[in-house]
C-alpha cells in the first residue's frame, strides 16, 4: 500500500522535527548558561545534562524508527560494549540513513558519539548550534597550498583540536570517523579507481588526525559494516518502512600505542598507519561482500 507508506513516511518526519524542536530550547538554555558562568565544576555538570538531553532524542527518534519504519537490523560480531570506556567508531558509508542506523546501534551501550567536525559547519543554520552546544569537536585543516604558503601553520590544526579535545579526557565519549569521507556511489567509486568493490578509499590522515587529537585516550575501535541488500536507500524511503532488513557486522579492534604518530612529517609512521588501514578496509570489503548473501542471515535472536 503505497499511499500508506508515504503516510507514515510523513508522519515519522513530522516526529522527529517536534522532537528536534522539544530539544532544542533546553540545549540553548543550557549552552547559554555554560557560556556565562565561570565554574568548571558547572560547565562539567551541564555537559553530562546536554548529552543525556541529546541521548533522550535519539531514544525517541530510536522508538519512531521501530513503531513506523519497522525496519529490521540483522547483526552479527561483538555484541558487548560499556559506557565506561572511550571509542573510536567508523563504518563504511552509503546514505544519510547510516547515522540513524550507528544511533540505534549505540544508544545507551557505548558514550554518546561525537563527530569530529569542520570548523564552517558551525554556521550551519540550527544544527551548527547544537553542535556547538554539545562540544562537538571542530577542527580546522590546512591544505598543502596553505602550508606551503605559510609554513608555520604546520602543525597548529593539531594543536588546536587536540586542545578542544582536553574536555573529553575527564569522562569517556565516543567519537565517531567516515574514512571514506563522502558517501558511496559508483560514479565516486569509477572517479576514485578505488582498490574495492563496495568501498570508496579511505582516508587515512583523517583518522590518524582524530586519534592523535585525543592524546592516547582512545584504546578501541568499534568497526561497523552496514549492508542493505537491495541497495542504498533514501532517507524518507527509510522512514516510510521501505527498508525491511539491514545487515550489519561489528568487530571491535584495539587501538595501540604505535597507531598514534606524526601522519605529516614521520614517512615511516604514515607508511605504518597506512597500510594499518588498508588492511581494515580490505577486511571490510570481504565482509561486506560477505553479508550480500543470503545465508549471511543471522539468528533472530540477534535483531534490532
Amino acid at each position: 500500500m503505497p499511499v500508506l507508506s508515504e503516510l507514515k513516511g510523513v508522519i515519522s518526519f513530522v516526529l522527529i522535527v517536534m522532537n528536534t524542536l522539544l530539544c532544542f530550547t533546553p540545549v540553548m538554555l543550557l549552552a547559554l548558561i555554560k557560556w556565562v558562568v565561570p565554574f568548571t565544576s558547572v560547565k562539567a555538570t551541564i555537559n553530562v545534562v546536554l548529552d543525556d538531553i541529546a541521548t533522550f532524542w535519539i531514544t525517541m527518534n530510536n522508538a519512531n524508527q521501530r513503531c513506523l519504519g519497522r525496519s529490521t537490523l540483522r547483526l552479527s560480531g561483538v555484541q558487548s560494549f560499556t559506557t565506561k570506556e572511550w571509542y573510536m567508531v567508523t563504518a563504511n558509508h552509503q546514505s544519510w540513513v547510516d547515522i540513524l542506523i550507528l544511533q540505534r546501534l549505540f544508544n545507551r551501550r557505548i558514550p554518546f558519539i561525537k563527530f569530529f567536525l569542520k570548523r564552517e559547519l558551525v554556521w550551519v543554520p540550527f544544527i551548527g548550534l547544537v553542535w556547538w552546544a554539545l562540544e562537538f569537536p571542530f577542527m580546522k585543516r590546512y591544505s598543502a597550498a596553505q602550508l606551503k604558503k605559510c609554513p608555520e601553520l604546520k602543525g597548529t590544526d593539531i594543536a588546536a583540536t587536540q586542545k578542544a579535545c582536553d574536555k573529553f579526557q575527564h569522562f569517556p565519549l565516543s567519537i565517531m570517523n567516515f574514512l571514506e569521507g563522502t558517501r558511496f556511489t559508483n560514479q565516486k567509486q569509477a572517479q576514485q579507481e578505488s582498490n574495492y568493490k563496495h568501498l570508496l578509499m579511505p582516508k587515512a590522515g583523517g583518522l590518524s588526525f582524530a586519534l592523535n587529537a585525543m592524546n592516547g585516550k582512545l584504546h578501541q575501535l568499534i568497526d561497523v559494516t552496514i549492508v542493505y541488500p537491495n541497495g542504498a536507500p533514501r532517507f524518507f524511503d527509510y522512514l516510510c518502512g521501505k527498508v525491511a532488513n539491514i545487515k550489519v557486522h561489528i568487530r571491535v579492534l584495539p587501538i595501540d600505542a604505535a597507531l598514534l604518530g606524526d601522519y605529516h612529517n614521520d614517512p615511516e609512521y604514515r607508511a605504518y598507519f597506512q597500510q594499518w588501514v588498508n588492511t581494515l578496509w580490505q577486511d571490510k570489503d570481504q565482509e561486506f561482500e560477505r553479508l550480500l548473501l543470503p545465508e549471511a542471515d543471522v539468528d533472530a535472536r540477534n535483531r534490532l
